[in-house]
C-alpha cells in the first residue's frame, strides 16, 4: 500500500443512552444531513418498543442489542476469480463490518416494511429481529446458508 491507512473517526455517544451503538445507528438511518430526525425516529421506535414488549424484564435498549445480535452475521461470501471461474468464497467479517452489516440490513428492512410512520416500521423490526424472526434475521440465515453451500471452496481464502 503506498498510502497510509487512514484514522479511525471516533463517534461521540449519544445524547439519552451515551451509547456509541446508537450513535452509529443514528448514522445510517440519517437521510441528507438530518440527524435530529435520525434521533427522534430512533428514540420514538425505542418507546414504542417499551410500549410493547413491557413483559419483558430487559430495557428496550436491550431488547434493540439483543435485535442486533440476533441478525449479525458471522461469515459472507466474497467472488473470487481463479482461473476462468468465479468462485464464492466464505470469509469470516471483521467485527466493525458485521456490526455495519447489522445495522445496515435492520434499517433497509425497516424501510421495505408496510406502516405508518418509520418509527413505527423499525420498532417493528426491532420486535421481530429480537424474535429472531423478520426480513433482517432471513437475510442472515440466507448469508450462512450461502456460505455453507459454499465451503468446499474456503480454501481459496485471501
Amino acid at each position: 500500500m503506498r498510502k497510509a491507512k487512514p484514522k479511525k473517526r471516533v463517534v461521540l455517544p449519544d445524547p439519552v443512552f451515551n451509547d456509541q451503538k446508537v450513535s452509529k445507528f443514528v448514522n445510517h438511518l440519517m437521510y441528507d444531513g438530518k440527524k435530529n430526525i435520525s434521533y427522534e425516529i430512533f428514540y420514538k421506535a425505542i418507546d414504542i418498543v417499551k410500549q410493547k414488549m413491557s413483559s419483558e424484564e430487559k430495557s428496550a435498549l436491550d431488547i434493540w442489542k439483543t435485535a442486533l445480535d440476533n441478525i449479525t452475521p458471522q461469515v459472507e461470501v466474497k467472488s473470487r476469480r481463479i482461473g476462468g471461474a468465479t468462485f464464492q468464497v466464505p470469509t469470516e467479517i471483521r467485527p466493525e463490518r458485521k456490526e455495519s452489516i447489522s445495522m445496515k440490513n435492520m434499517i433497509n428492512f425497516a424501510r421495505k416494511r408496510g406502516g405508518k410512520t418509520m418509527a413505527d416500521k423499525l420498532a417493528a423490526e426491532i420486535m421481530d429481529a429480537y424474535n429472531s424472526q423478520g426480513g433482517a434475521f432471513k437475510r442472515k440465515e440466507d448469508m450462512h446458508r450461502m456460505a455453507e453451500a459454499n465451503r468446499a471452496f474456503a480454501h481459496f481464502r485471501f
